[in-house]
């Protein structure tokens, strides 16, 4: 499992030109599902998200997590995080979740994180969406199960 974190002031998501979901200061979080993950692999990342301290305190240290600035969280489905750029210039998506157990999983994902932060916006799994987002920093960080959990 991925997770493709944007620090921002604000952030929405779009489909067919009608905003879905759409959040004040928080995190936007791009997720991608592999067919090898599991409820026990998103609990892990959902309690290392939520308590990622990545916002700054009354000193300008990255010290605060999202409750501690009533951030808020935009959740959007993204297989082309599992992209592999290998071999040619045309990624291959072989790694990414079958669309059916990816899909569970992310409405797993958006619920867990429901238990902690009180506004949790998301996108349409598999749906063309138009994503703004205004990064604040810029500060993004990248989370792997792979390189935390195994």
């Amino acid at each position: 499992m991925r997770f493709l974190i944007q620090r921002v002031s604000s952030a929405g998501v779009s489909i067919d030109n009608h905003t879905v979901g759409e959040i004040k200061q928080g995190f936007c979080v791009f997720v991608g599902i592999s067919d090898s993950d599991t409820e026990e692999i998103a609990d892990k990342m959902v309690q290392k998200l939520v308590n990622l301290r990545i916002f700054s305190d009354e000193n300008g240290k990255t010290n605060l997590n999202l409750s501690s600035v009533n951030g808020e969280l935009l959740i959007i489905s993204q297989f082309t995080l599992y992209a592999d750029c290998k071999h040619g210039n045309r990624p291959s998506f072989l790694k990414a979740g079958k669309p059916e157990s990816s899909e569970q999983l992310y409405q797993y994902i958006i619920k867990k994180c429901r238990e902690y932060i009180p506004k949790v916006e998301h996108g349409e799994f598999g749906a063309d969406m138009q994503v703004s987002i205004v990064n604040d920093g810029p500060f993004t960080v990248w989370l792997d199960s792979e390189e935390l959990y195994t």
